[in-house]
């Protein structure tokens, strides 16, 4: 084996590799000199911190974070100890930074340039999103023994109630016969409940198929149009070259009219009510598979926005599960399914929430043989926030 010659060109073509390597990176990186200056900062640190790599290597460091901010002293401390050191669930929010960054921290020596250390940025939102979503598929799932203990436990006895009921109101007044008619309202109405909370129950496979989701988005905005939405603007901003998805037509027709539905009435009469549908491939999310070493990818993103009052922030990490609704005549039930279904598809589904900006967004895989590989795809920077 023979060494590969160390000539400029040489030494040029590895420098071009190792930028190549960096900035495909979905994480921010940067090099922190032995005087505190930003020295390398790659394309996603130029997206987190808002500046370019020019103009952070012009600043120390401490100009572009919170004053007082852990990830200082962090950086002195792997400059004494000559050792690499993890520090989670740092909070750099500022107004340069914005709200809610939440960030895991790496920090590491670089050997071969005292001084200097690499500081690589993980930020929570989508470990936190994906926490949720497994805090949401087990709700789920509890629902599901929840839903066969009512259908075998309780329709019984409710049918043999409603059945004497009806038996009474042969034989007595008016007055009472207006009872006996309340009485066969309200287990109709539980009998319906628990019909909807049925569909839990139901794990049955699916039949899926690769599908177009601009057709089924653009079917279930024609059915907003037509009746809940209909004095609401609904437009789109779709990604054209987007690869198909794999799932069930119908199910996925279900989850976005109860997403644009909520959005409908979130916005409620407001005059300048609108509600956006988004699609967008966003490489560099992998799930993990339960009980087996497999990752999958999540590239598709799917977002129903709308410009409504907002989720109040205490219910909003409860959002998914059953029973947790802000209507008054709501069940609880409808975001519930909605994860059940795009669980089942081996996607997940989350909501952020801010006054009059609310976000439904759903990650979902390609349909296998196209996009199942994600070095076949084009790349887009940045990411998911």
């Amino acid at each position: 084996m023979t060494d590969k010659p160390n000539t400029p060109e040489a030494m040029a073509a590895a420098n071009g590799l190792s930028m190549a390597v960096l900035n495909a990176i979905q994480n921010p990186v940067i090099l922190v000199d032995q005087n505190g200056l930003v020295a390398f900062a790659n394309w996603e640190a130029e997206s987190f911190f808002g500046a370019s790599a020019n103009h952070l290597a012009r600043h120390d460091i401490s100009a572009f974070i919170p004053f007082g901010s852990p990830l200082l002293t962090l950086i002195e401390q792997v400059r004494e100890r000559k050792a690499p050191v993890n520090e989670y669930r740092v909070d750099l929010s500022s107004p340069r930074l914005g709200a809610d960054k939440l960030v895991d921290l790496y920090v590491a020596p670089v050997i071969s340039e005292p001084g200097s250390v690499v500081v690589v940025f993980q930020e929570r939102s989508m470990a936190d999103k994906i926490d949720r979503q497994l805090t949401h598929r087990a709700a789920a799932r509890s629902v599901t023994g929840l839903a066969s203990m009512l259908a075998h436990e309780i329709k019984n006895p409710l049918s043999g109630i409603r059945g004497a009921a009806q038996l009474l109101e042969t034989s007595v007044n008016d007055e009472d016969r207006a009872l006996t008619r309340l009485i066969c309202d309200e287990t109709d109405r539980i009998v319906s409940l628990v019909d909807r909370m049925e569909v839990f129950s139901d794990e049955r496979p699916v039949d899926r198929v690769p599908l177009n989701i601009h057709s089924v988005l653009d079917h279930v905005k024609a059915i907003a149009r037509a009746g809940f939405a209909r004095r609401i603007k609904v437009t789109e901003n779709y990604d054209p070259s987007l690869p198909s998805v794999f799932a069930n037509r119908d199910q996925l027709v279900q989850v976005f009219l109860n997403l644009i539905k909520n959005a409908a009435e979130a916005i409620g009469d407001r005059p300048e009510g609108e509600i956006m549908l988004t699609t967008a491939y966003r490489p560099g999310i992998r799930l993990s598979v339960a009980g087996t070493r497999e990752k999958i990818s999540l590239p598709l993103e799917f977002c129903v926005h709308d410009n409504g009052p907002g989720v109040p922030s205490d219910l909003l990490p409860h959002l998914f599960d059953p029973f947790i609704t802000t209507k008054t005549n709501g069940s609880g039930l409808g975001l519930a399914l909605v994860a059940k279904i795009i669980g089942g598809h081996g996607g997940i589904v989350e909501c952020d929430s801010q006054q009059n900006r609310t976000t439904f967004r759903v990650l979902m895989p390609a349909s296998k043989g196209q996009a199942a590989d994600e070095d076949d795809m084009p790349m887009t920077k940045g990411n998911i926030a």
